[in-house]
């Protein structure tokens, strides 16, 4: 018995590869395209186990394709044919999908070259639990475009695709919808004019000049505003964050206020595009999940709204949201979760076009590098548009500042590059960076968006995975331990963390090719809290140590060279006691606690220091891996278990021409030798910030144990 693998390579050319290919018989194969049987033109050997078969006939991309052979029946892949000049000259479409809505007509386009028949239907309600016989639109085909114009004005009608494509019958959302119904089953058609707020059109995003002036604050829409002690009258939901000067009974500012309070540049909001309904379902929203299960992508979640049922109502409320953050000079840094979708195959891209909008492997399997059951395929091209047309979206309507790639390692290269260049010609001050981990899917290492790939991408950061674990110890294993929690012998690795992981230090190599790349963290909502972590992995150290550990982490990740990245509660030492997964978890788990802010209060005036610090001396913040060969100078012969270091020659223009910065690990005072000079501490294991605590003249300078010290000298 042969086994049988079939690709489609071209409309007239199919790979075969048989496991006993000594016996084939041309003779014996037969080749079908639907009902057509299809007549081959030659063969000819590719390698040892297969064949390229020419045909004198096209495929048809509307049925499936069976290659015969000895009895046997093989369903050949398209898998290989969609990546080919050959598919993308016949069907790639760069024009504008989805509704364009005006009150005399409306345009709705969907591309799906494998359909043989599509039906525009229109509801006037959004939830297909309320029974209602829709008005039924044949839609007409051009080289795979499907399109109907309908003059008259349907504003505040819904409407869903029917779609006849290989043998199924499928009604299915738009996916280029902008707004939908309830939990996100049917488009909205409505005026995205109407969903401006007052003076929209004067929104503009707060200054900045190089991505190294950032400093990014993780957190959810939900998390930061439901804690019952916040004093947020919109408790999770998008206008909690509209609300100026919330405290809670304790009178520690909480929300907006605490955000502000803490000084950082830049929100990351963790998903807030419309989420499956089977994980959050937004009639009743007990079963609340942080969005990493996407349904909807260019549309608003509705759980952050005040009416889910009214479609112009979340996005209405985002726009203030965004609006109000940026007058208090905050930008907005949305995670985009591209890489898979909540289910393989109950989602609009594979109802409209199955086998295309996801990778498979050679067994005809989803590929699952994501872990979610499905990767979508960024290298074929009307995904990769898909993507680019989303990301284009949410700036110029929701004028979002940033983009934090969840999984990119499953992206390709070129796919990265494109929104790149197209990003920063729209605005080069958006971010644009995501998780560069290699993960399993079926993609060439030499073309994914990874940390190893990072030279071939610049322009893109990367989650600095090598900071987080040498500061803390390893994210997967609970008890091991990192520079500032005991393990021995980081001094190198912590050196090149410092430099931005631009430059060459003893056995480490770098990594980026500039401090842009280089997002720096030691936790985010991903795995346990730092301070769970600390607790797991240094459960007979006191509380103080613990705290101790806590400042003089992010005190490393504030003071290196890149881009500062903190997670939500991690300044009054957040605890989800001891979860490491809470993406489904309660509010209790998972909401900011403001009475923690004011039992730790001493540990976020530490983070509040230190963001002060780094705002205003550039010297934190230099822009090219050049700048920091020249300007950042290692103290040598430090004791074991310290780091200490220069910035010189009034780094990136700084106010100060050289700042001292040490870090001791070890739970005693060090003395350190130094340039004789006369130094001005700010920071001390008790207070950071720019005021000097105080000033001598000497060569030599001590360090308290488990903290940092930051000097200056003019």
């Amino acid at each position: 018995m042969h086994k049988i693998n079939a690709y489609i390579l071209g409309f007239r050319k199919i790979s075969i590869s048989f496991s006993n290919p000594k016996s084939f018989s041309i003779e014996k194969l037969l080749i079908k395209s639907g009902c057509k049987t299809l007549t081959i033109n030659s063969y000819t050997t590719k390698d040892e186990d297969s064949f390229l078969v020419f045909l004198n006939d096209d495929i048809s991309i509307k049925s499936y394709c069976y290659v015969y052979y000895d009895g046997m029946q093989i369903k050949a892949s398209y898998t290989k044919l969609f990546i080919t000049s050959e598919f993308n000259n016949r069907f790639f479409y760069d024009g504008n999908l989805g509704l364009t809505y005006t009150r005399e007509f409306s345009t709705f386009r969907m591309w799906s070259p494998a359909a043989t028949h599509v039906s525009l239907l229109l509801y006037k309600n959004g939830d297909p639990d309320i029974p209602e016989t829709p008005i039924e639109k044949s839609m007409n085909e051009v080289n795979g475009l499907w399109s109907i114009i309908l003059n008259c004005d349907l504003k505040d009608y819904f409407y869903t695709y029917k779609i006849h494509v290989y043998d199924f019958i499928n009604e299915t959302v738009d996916p280029y919808a902008v707004a939908v119904g309830i939990n996100g089953f049917r488009g909205a058609v409505i005026d995205l004019k109407e969903t401006n707020p007052a003076n929209w059109h004067e929104d503009s995003s707060p200054l900045l000049k190089h991505h190294t002036d950032a400093i990014i604050y993780e957190t959810s829409v939900r998390d930061i505003s439901m804690h019952p002690n916040s004093g947020v009258i919109h408790k999770g939901k998008f206008l909690g964050l509209t609300e100026d000067n919330t405290f809670s009974d304790k009178d520690i500012s909480t929300g907006l206020s605490h955000i502000k309070e803490l000084g950082v540049t830049h929100i990351q909001f963790m998903p807030f595009y419309d989420f499956s309904n089977i994980s959050t379902d937004e009639k009743n929203p007990q079963n609340y999940s942080w969005g990493y299960d996407p349904q909807n992508y260019n549309v608003p979640e509705g759980i952050y709204s005040t009416n889910p049922y009214k479609p112009k109502c979340r996005i209405l409320e985002l726009k203030k949201m965004i609006q109000h953050l940026h007058s208090n000079e905050l930008r907005i840094n949305m995670d985009v979760v591209y890489n898979h979708l909540y289910h393989k195959t109950d989602n609009s891209f594979e109802k409209i076009f199955p086998g295309y909008y996801f990778r498979f492997n050679e067994d005809g399997s989803f590929s699952n590098g994501s872990g979610c059951g499905n990767d979508t395929a960024s290298e074929h091209s009307m995904m990769r548009k898909f993507i680019i047309d989303s990301i284009i979206y949410w700036i110029r309507e929701y004028h979002i500042d940033g983009f934090r790639f969840d999984l990119m390692g499953l992206h390709d290269i070129e796919t990265m590059k494109t929104v790149y260049t197209i990003v920063s010609n729209l605005n080069k001050s958006i971010m644009l960076y995501g998780e560069g981990w290699n993960l399993n899917t079926s993609l060439l290492e030499n073309i994914k968006a990874t940390q190893l790939n990072a030279a071939k991408i610049p322009g893109i950061g990367f989650f600095n995975d090598t900071i987080r674990d040498t500061i803390k110890g390893n994210v997967f294993v609970q008890k091991d331990r990192g520079f500032v929690n005991g393990k021995e012998g980081l001094e190198d690795i912590i050196k090149a963390c410092i430099a931005g992981c631009t430059i060459t230090i003893s056995n480490f190599k770098s990594i980026y090719t500039s401090p842009n790349q280089s997002i720096n963290y030691v936790s985010c909502h991903d795995n346990n809290t730092l301070w769970d972590k600390l607790e797991f992995s240094n459960k007979d150290d006191t509380l103080g140590d613990r705290k101790n550990m806590v400042k003089l982490a992010n005190g490393i990740i504030l003071t290196s060279q890149g881009v500062p990245f903190l997670h939500s509660g991690v300044e009054f030492c957040r605890t989800k006691e001891g979860i490491d997964d809470s993406v489904n978890a309660c509010d209790r788990i998972n909401t900011l606690d403001y009475d923690r802010k004011a039992e730790f209060l001493d540990v976020f005036n530490y983070y509040k220091g230190l963001i002060k610090l780094r705002r205003e001396h550039p010297a934190f913040r230099m822009i090219s891996a050049e700048d920091i060969k020249s300007n950042l100078e290692f103290i040598n012969d430090t004791p074991k278990n310290i780091v200490a270091f220069l910035l010189k020659n009034h780094a990136n223009e700084d106010a100060w021409e050289k700042i001292l910065v040490a870090y001791n690990a070890n739970k005693t005072t060090a003395t350190i030798d130094v340039p004789k000079a006369t130094w001005h501490q700010i920071i001390d294991k008790s207070t950071a910030g720019t005021n000097i605590l105080r000033t001598f003249s000497s060569d030599k300078v001590e360090i308290e144990g488990i903290s940092m010290s930051v000097f200056y000298s003019n």
